[in-house]
């Protein structure tokens, strides 16, 4: 089979794509405006790309063209398919119906801490020798692809509450049939497709829903949405993590380890280099997930030794003159602000942190969480934001305005080149420079290690 995968980098049909070669298809694909990392990645496993959404394409004349959600009606190459009456299928569906039917589908769902956990989760499998298939929204250090067909039944997936397509409006985890599911988290978030919480919470419902009785729901037992998502209707087994009913982390120390314990029992320390209560969450759910499909606790904690994150993930880019720059997928309000908490524990006591963000999501771009822009932020001691001006990543509303309320901490532009001479000017010795993007950001962070060397 030819496929034809459009918005083939995004970090979900970038999967796709590679779970369809693996599979022995032909892949091709397009997108506008490419970026690492998988750009790279598909180019590294010989996926040609296509610049673009040219009707030409349609002479490639594949079996099916796969659409990602990104697409919309009035893209040309959309509009070219459904006009010639081509087959096309969203890459959920495609996944579902190729890669997933009849195997043991570990899904890994929430607002935060997806991509982190779910690769933890399938490092998990991974050491215990069970080989699992994976589809991860980012790039895990542990395995170097974003997405692999693996030797066994298992399929560890990052379970996305986005809508699937332009002619799908529900959520693309509905499409995957989990046996495992992990509800890692609920907040309101993606404002261009949800109203408000509970159009969301309805969505998890769906989830919820497709799981089989003798399948296994690990969820955050802290949250209110999620309670109010359970009393709608749960028909299978569940476990709660972070409650004193089932799954805690306690005794935590200064370097972040702690010990697990279920329901009274300690089953073991975990030592990592993962900071912070929102990744011994994310542990917690991993290892309550593991353990459904028979990793044993003690041996889920060992692997967690030997675990290194995702790429994008207070990743470091590189060191210049004293200057550290960090690379970090974060843009919702609560992920700013545990991302900066996060690289705070990590750092000296007075060394600084120069936050540079891109409100680039479409929430972020509707101005439906720019209030809570500036309590996200507080813990920088600069703050420099990009907004842009024209373009499809425009904002709509004043970003200096928003970052007022920390006074002259924060600066914003529209000039990309702009923003990078504010920040080298600040820098010093010691200083470490936090870039925050769900996108390229214009390759700023290469921008910023060029200039810090002059």
């Amino acid at each position: 089979m030819h496929i034809h995968i459009l918005g083939i980098c995004g970090t979900f049909m970038g999967g796709v794509a590679l779970l369809a070669r693996a599979a022995g298809h032909t892949v091709t694909g397009c997108d506008a405006g490419v970026y690492p990392p998988m750009s790279t990645m598909l180019e590294e496993q010989g996926i040609a790309l296509t610049e673009g959404y040219g009707v030409e394409q349609m002479a490639l004349k594949p079996d099916v063209f796969v659409i990602g959600n990104a697409l919309s009606r009035g893209n040309p190459l959309v509009e070219a398919i459904l006009e010639s009456g081509a087959p096309y299928s969203s890459g959920a569906q495609w996944l579902s119906e190729h890669v997933l039917q009849g195997r043991w589908v570990l899904a890994v769902a929430g607002t935060h801490g997806k991509t982190t956990t779910t690769a933890i989760l399938t490092w998990m499998l991974e050491h215990a020798g069970m080989k699992p298939g994976f589809l991860i929204g980012g790039v895990p250090q542990n395995f170097g692809v974003s997405a692999r067909m693996g030797e066994t039944d298992f399929f560890v997936i990052e379970a996305d509450e986005y809508d699937t397509a332009f002619f799908d409006k529900r959520s693309k985890f509905v499409h995957y049939r989990p046996r495992t599911a992990i509800l890692n988290n609920l907040e309101y978030d993606h404002a261009d497709i949800f109203a408000d919480l509970a159009a969301i919470e309805t969505q998890f419902h769906h989830l919820v829903r497709t799981v089989p009785a003798s399948g296994r729901l690990v969820v955050n037992g802290t949250e209110e949405s999620l309670a109010r998502v359970l009393a709608r209707g749960c028909w299978s087994e569940r476990e709660l993590f972070g409650t004193e009913s089932d799954w805690q982390a306690v005794n935590v120390a200064a370097d972040d380890s702690f010990d697990v314990v279920f329901r009274g029992q300690t089953l073991g320390r975990v030592f990592t280099d993962l900071t912070g209560a929102h990744n011994r969450m994310n542990i917690l759910a991993a290892i309550a997930a593991a353990r459904h499909v028979g990793v044993d606790p003690a041996a889920a904690i060992e692997s967690l030794k030997t675990f290194k994150s995702v790429k994008r993930r207070l990743e470091l880019r590189g060191t210049v003159r004293g200057v550290a720059v960090y690379d970090d997928f974060a843009h919702h309000p609560t992920a700013i602000d545990t991302t900066v908490a996060g690289l705070r524990k990590r750092i000296a006591a007075g060394e600084r942190i120069l936050a540079v963000l891109e409100p680039r999501s479409n929430t972020m771009k509707l101005g439906a969480m720019k209030a809570a822009l500036p309590g996200s932020l507080q813990g920088a001691d600069r703050v420099y934001g990009y907004g842009a001006t024209e373009g499809k990543h425009a904002l709509g509303w004043d970003l200096a305005g928003a970052l007022a309320p920390l006074g002259d901490r924060a600066a914003a532009f529209s000039d990309l080149s702009q923003l990078v001479e504010a920040v080298v000017r600040d820098a010093r010795p010691g200083d470490h420079v936090l870039v925050m993007s769900n996108g390229g950001f214009g390759g700023v962070h290469d921008k910023l290690l060029e200039a810090l060397q002059v």
